[in-house]
């Protein structure tokens, strides 16, 4: 059996794309399970799929995360890896269909876990706001917290891979130079990402976009900004519970971009090179281990006090390179 994805809420688990994306296991909170009921439901998903994947937004009450944690410590397992991805809601919803594509393919469940970091960086998350007024995800100027007060005011705001906002029918006011920069550059011909002036910067490669309806009536999703991003197609779900207090606002179409081709995500995996963990064993990519969460490169050694009589730590020890 593929290694199990799962969950903590049912509105992050996307439709699947095809008949081979296996659904990904939503497990019960607090409120809806006590522990013991926890620790029969996590049981029988690691007896029947050896390996289990949580992903853990950011945003879960406390007390969720900390049931996951308990779940895993009673367990005394390390066949459990919780992902700590910062994205926003209809983002964590494709990256966790993404994870589930990946999940059937010939990857150990070291690999599929440590995926999770490469994969959001190549998905593009945002939304249309009636008002940043009380935004604190992405960084909003004076300006435009002055402009939410206005009743027709809407703002497109990219939040991952890099903040940026842009004030519709305005100019763009971006995280820094470079984000305004890539706004200003006109799109991918004119040397910057996908976009325009008026547009959130948008990716350079092959995507397909989904959107979320909040409590704003606005087509300027799929009219403007898919065409702007030359996304491969378009699929509209229903809105994450979570989307509203993630943007302050019920007002908003959240939005998000990601790559849909599991032979892409897969050849995107594959070329990335494979370690074993120092900690667990088990195979990984990129710089941490996805279920021990173990850094790769092992600390410097500390040199024997017993060795010096001086109190100062040596010079070395700041110039220890990580191994490749």
């Amino acid at each position: 059996m593929p290694t199990a994805i799962a969950v903590t809420s049912a509105d992050l688990v996307l439709p699947a794309p095809d008949r081979h994306t296996p659904p990904a296991a939503v497990l019960h909170p607090p409120g809806q399970l006590d522990l013991a009921g926890a620790l029969a439901e996590t049981s029988a998903l690691l007896e029947r799929h050896g390996h289990l994947v949580v992903v853990v937004p950011p945003w879960l009450p406390p007390t969720t995360v900390r049931r996951l944690h308990t779940v895993r410590a009673i367990l005394e397992t390390d066949r459990i890896a919780l992902l700590d991805i910062d994205l926003p809601p209809l983002g964590t919803a494709l990256l966790v269909r993404q994870l589930r594509q990946l999940s059937v393919c010939d990857f150990s469940p070291g690999v599929v876990a440590s995926a999770a970091r490469l994969l959001s960086h190549y998905i593009y998350a945002g939304a249309l706001l009636g008002s940043v007024a009380k935004l604190d995800r992405v960084a909003v100027s004076l300006k435009a917290h002055a402009r939410s007060w206005s009743p027709s005011a809407q703002f497109a705001v990219l939040a991952h891979p890099t903040p940026h906002l842009v004030k519709l029918g305005g100019s763009a006011s971006g995280s820094g130079s470079a984000a305004g920069g890539r706004a200003r550059g006109g799109g991918a011909h004119g040397g910057g990402a996908r976009g325009g002036v008026g547009l959130p910067p948008g990716p350079e490669f092959a995507t397909h976009l989904t959107f979320a309806r909040g409590q704003l009536a606005s087509d300027w999703v799929a009219s403007e900004l898919a065409p702007a991003w030359r996304v491969q197609g378009v699929m509209e779900n229903p809105l994450p519970a979570d989307s509203p207090v993630w943007w302050a606002t019920p007002k908003l179409v959240e939005f998000a971009a990601a790559i849909p081709d599991p032979a892409v995500l897969y050849q995107l995996v594959a070329s990335v090179r494979r370690e074993e963990c120092r900690w667990c064993g088990l195979e990984l990519i990129g710089d941490r281990c996805g279920f021990c969460a173990a850094p790769l490169a092992a600390p410097p050694p500390i040199e024997d006090a017993s060795r010096t009589a001086s109190p100062t730590f040596p010079s070395s020890l700041g110039s220890s390179r990580p191994r490749h």
